[in-house]
């Protein structure tokens, strides 16, 4: 007995000792593709979207449209967590650093190419701490205004900053936003120096505009939308070549004399760098698939934008796009000026 005893003991502890070699050897141990545990069998537990800006703004409402039809193909449910501040820079950061598995994703609009020129001490490198997903949509801008404010045109509009910039509130969602960004080139084709009004968040500047505490903005449609058709707010423009199908009485800068006015919004998935390229793919197809639900077709059409092609919503034109806009916005951002602490 003693003897089965001692040759049982010796093959149990042979098995423990196997099976933590294959243990690690799941883990990713040599692989090169980081360390979030077996790939192959992703998702497991649920999985965490995080939006760096406040909950009711418009990368909150994108997100949350692709959230659902994402979650059905992975077959995990997609919790959304708003993480604000700094313009993005503190929710992107913590996705930076989580575990690159794939249960932490970040949605990050124009924002991601902007930041470095913006912060002189930005705690990630966009290309070079992140894997991209792939490109969700771009959304148009409009330049809106509180309901009773004076100017009745776009034209209107930029002679009456003009004339009273030392009067005029321009409301953004805080350094490094699309509508600061947005504010920053209206500024600059207009030739004035606005007082600017920062808040955490367009839902939160888009309310105090409807309220009437701050006079004017530049916003996304997925978040204008809606008060423009209710005329809760008053719309001078979109920034885009051609006309928003959801607002067609609405005039393009270029037609208010304004060429130079044109940026949207576009927004793009990631996750951290060394997330196993077998996730990174998982997750660029249940992307393309909610990017083809009808639903998600339908509402992103009534706040005037639509999915990328799917020929975008990849990771290798995502890289590609984001690294053209890195350039693209360090000459206006250096030529602005503008510096966030």
């Amino acid at each position: 007995m003693r003897r089965t005893s001692r040759a049982a003991a010796g093959f149990i502890a042979a098995v423990g000792v196997l099976a933590l070699v294959a243990a690690c050897s799941d883990n990713g141990g040599g692989s090169g593709n980081g360390s979030g545990g077996n790939a192959s069998n992703y998702p497991n537990q649920n999985i965490t979207f995080v939006v760096p800006f406040s909950a009711g703004g418009p990368t909150d409402t994108v997100t949350r449209m692709i959230a659902e039809p994402m979650g059905k193909k992975l077959g995990a449910q997609i919790v959304v967590q708003n993480v604000e501040g700094a313009g993005g820079t503190v929710g992107a950061g913590e996705v930076a650093r989580a575990d690159p598995d794939g249960y932490t994703v970040l949605m990050h609009h124009i924002g991601m190419s902007t930041a470095p020129a913006l912060y002189a001490n930005l705690d990630y490198k966009p290309l070079e701490d992140f894997e991209m997903v792939g490109l969700v949509t771009e959304v148009p801008m409009t330049v809106v205004a509180r309901k009773d404010f004076a100017p009745a045109t776009f034209q209107d509009l930029v002679a009456y900053v003009k004339a009273n910039s030392d009067k005029v509130t321009l409301a953004n969602a805080g350094i490094g936003a699309a509508s600061h960004l947005c504010g920053l080139l209206f500024q600059s084709a207009a030739g004035v120096k606005l007082q600017e009004v920062p808040y955490q968040g367009t839902g939160p500047a888009l309310t105090d505009l409807v309220g009437g505490q701050v006079d004017f903005m530049c916003d996304q449609t997925t978040n204008t939308s809606g008060q423009i058709t209710a005329g809760k707010v008053k719309a001078y423009a979109v920034t885009t070549p051609e006309r928003v199908k959801s607002l067609p009485d609405v005039p393009t800068t270029a037609e208010s004399g304004m060429p130079n006015l044109q940026v949207s919004v576009w927004h793009g998935l990631y996750v951290p760098k060394g997330t196993p390229q077998e996730v990174v793919q998982k997750l660029s197809e249940a992307l393309k698939v909610a990017l083809a639900d009808q639903a998600v077709i339908d509402q992103m059409a009534k706040l005037g934008t639509a999915p990328v092609p799917a020929t975008d919503a990849t990771p290798e034109a995502h890289r590609a796009h984001l690294d053209e806009q890195l350039k693209t916005w360090a000459k206006i951002i250096a030529d602005a000026g503008v510096k966030a602490s």
